[in-house]
């Protein structure tokens, strides 16, 4: 498999995007118990907690980005990612 990218969304119901930088790191937890989407896949970032989620409609799904439910396979419970650009649509960032 080669690179991974998804989109992070939510943010608004969050902290917002503005603390968001290239480069930053991010972690990625699977919610398979969340009441509004069996696929979900939490963001966190250290210090902050939950920031959003992985994108998983195809309305905030950027471009070539994997959604939740094409990442569920990509890993067990956990990951890391990494975010690469920061939009008004979402936030671009790259499954480590």
């Amino acid at each position: 498999m080669g690179k991974v990218y998804f989109t992070l969304t939510g943010t608004n119901y969050y902290y917002g995007n503005e603390f968001l930088e290239p480069g930053m790191k991010v972690k990625l937890k699977k919610e398979p118990k969340n009441e509004h989407d069996k696929e979900a896949i939490r963001v966190e970032v250290k210090g902050f907690g939950k920031i959003g989620y992985v994108a998983n409609s195809p309305y905030t799904v950027m471009g070539d980005s994997y959604s939740a439910g094409r990442m569920l396979g990509c890993f067990k419970k956990r990951a890391k990612g990494k975010v690469l650009h920061i939009t008004e649509k979402g936030i671009l960032c790259e499954l480590k």
